[in-house]
C-alpha cells in the first residue's frame, strides 16, 4: 500500500493535493484514541454534547463558503450546490443535538400482568466507536447523516471520507476539534479501499457505509468477520411511476430535476420513468423540452459540473449505447453527449428492460422513459430490480 495519494480536479485535471494513505497500524491507533475520548464524551451527557453539536453546526455555517470552496475543487459541482449541501447538513446536526435526549432518554414500560409488582425501563447506551465511510458525490450532507447521530448518541466517530474528498473530510473534522476542544471524539482517516478495510477490522463497534452496491458487500463480508453490525445506504436504479391522471408538469419538473441535478451522480436520482401510453407523449415532449434547457460545464456557469469520477464516464457511454443497440429511441442526446470530462443530457425512450441502461446503475444525467398500458405494469417493472432504492 503506498504511503501517499493525490487528489485531483474532476474539472481540469490537475492535481489538488497529496495525502497519507492510512494503514491498518495507523487506523489502529486513531480508534484507540477514539476508544479513549469515549468515556469523556459520554461523560458530557445530552446536555453538553448539545451545546458542542450546535456550536458545530453554528461554525460550519459559519464556514459555509470556505466549506463550499472544498467541496466545489474536489466534486467539481456548483458552488450553490455545494453551500445547499452544506446548510442542509448542519441542519442536520442541530436537530440531532435537539432531539436526541427525547429520542434516547430512560424510557418506562408497563411490565404486564405476571410482573404486576415490577418496575420496567428501557435505557440505552452508546455503543463506543462507530466508524463511517462517506462517499464522494455528497461529500457533506450524506456523511453528515451518521456522523451527527453517532455522535449525539454519545458515540465517538472515525471517519473514512472518499478517496475523491479527503480535504472536505478534513475540514469537517478540523471544525468539531476546533469547537470540542476534543481532538479525539471526532477523527479522520484518509485513504483508499484499503484504509476503508481496516477501519472494518479495527474493532470498531459498528460501521455506517455510503457507497456502491459492490463495495458494500466487500464491506459487510469484512465486518461479518467480527460480527462488527453495519448499515449501508448503496446504489439504485431508481423508478418514476407517472399515471395517467398525473399533474404532468409536476411530474416532467421533478422527475427533470431529480435525473439532472448533481451531474446525475445520486443514489435516489430518478433514472426509469414508466408512464401511462395515454399521456406518454405530451410527457415525452415536455420532459426532452425542459431538459434541452439543462446543460453540465464548469461550475462557475453550468446547471451542473463534471463527472466527479472519471471512470464513471466509460460506464455511463456504454449504457447508452446499449440502449441505442437493442432498440432504444435517443430522444435527447446520445453517446456523444459524453465528452469527459462532462455528460450532457440524455433521454431514451422505449428501452427493452434488459439493457443495462435500466439494470444497472448508471449515475449520470441520463433518462429512460419507457411507456406501460397500465399502473399494474409500471409497478411490476419498477419493483423488477436488484436494487435497494
Amino acid at each position: 500500500m503506498a504511503n501517499t495519494f493525490n487528489t485531483y480536479s474532476p474539472l481540469t485535471g490537475e492535481k489538488i493535493a497529496t495525502f497519507k494513505a492510512m494503514g491498518q497500524g495507523e487506523v489502529r491507533t486513531i480508534v484507540t484514541g477514539a476508544y479513549a475520548a469515549a468515556p469523556r464524551w459520554v461523560e458530557l451527557g445530552f446536555h453538553g454534547r448539545r451545546k458542542v453539536l450546535l456550536r458545530f453546526s453554528k461554525t460550519i455555517l459559519k464556514e459555509i463558503d470556505w466549506l463550499a470552496d472544498l467541496v466545489t475543487i474536489e466534486t467539481g459541482k456548483p458552488h450553490s450546490d455545494a453551500k445547499l449541501e452544506i446548510a442542509l447538513a448542519a441542519h442536520h446536526i442541530a436537530w440531532a443535538a435537539r432531539n436526541a435526549e427525547k429520542v434516547l432518554r430512560t424510557a418506562h414500560r408497563v411490565p404486564g400482568a405476571l410482573m404486576a409488582n415490577m418496575a420496567a425501563t428501557v435505557e440505552r447506551s452508546p455503543l463506543g466507536v462507530v466508524g463511517v465511510i462517506g462517499p464522494w458525490n455528497y461529500p457533506v450532507f450524506t456523511p453528515i447523516g451518521s456522523i451527527a447521530y453517532a455522535l449525539a448518541a454519545g458515540n465517538t466517530v472515525v471517519f473514512k471520507p472518499s478517496e475523491y474528498t479527503p480535504a472536505v473530510g478534513g475540514a469537517l473534522v478540523e471544525i468539531f476539534a476546533r469547537v470540542s476542544g476534543d481532538a479525539e471524539v471526532f477523527q479522520l482517516i484518509t485513504g483508499s479501499g484499503e484504509t476503508g478495510a481496516a477501519l472494518c477490522k479495527s474493532g470498531v463497534n459498528k460501521i455506517a457505509f455510503t457507497g456502491s452496491t459492490a463495495t458494500a458487500k466487500k464491506v459487510a463480508a469484512l465486518c461479518a468477520e467480527t460480527l462488527t453490525p453495519m448499515i449501508a445506504e448503496c446504489g439504485g436504479k431508481d423508478p418514476v411511476i407517472v399515471a395517467r391522471d398525473a399533474d404532468i408538469a409536476a411530474a416532467v419538473d421533478a422527475t427533470i430535476w431529480s435525473a439532472m441535478s448533481n451531474a446525475g451522480q445520486t443514489c435516489i436520482a430518478a433514472e426509469r420513468v414508466y408512464v401511462d401510453e395515454n399521456i406518454a407523449d405530451i410527457f415525452i415532449e415536455k420532459a426532452v423540452a425542459l431538459a434541452s434547457t439543462i446543460h453540465g460545464g464548469d461550475p462557475d456557469s453550468a446547471h451542473y459540473g463534471p463527472a466527479t469520477m472519471p471512470s464513471q464516464l466509460k460506464v455511463i457511454e456504454s449504457h447508452i449505447k446499449d440502449a441505442i443497440r437493442k432498440g432504444g429511441i435517443p430522444a435527447l442526446g446520445n453517446a456523444k453527449s459524453v465528452r469527459a470530462p462532462f455528460v450532457q443530457p440524455v433521454i431514451l425512450l422505449d428501452v427493452p428492460e434488459n439493457s443495462t441502461a435500466v439494470t444497472e446503475e448508471t449515475f449520470g444525467p441520463t433518462l429512460v422513459i419507457n411507456r406501460v398500458p397500465d399502473m399494474a405494469t409500471a409497478i411490476s417493472l419498477a419493483n423488477a430490480s436488484r436494487y435497494g432504492l
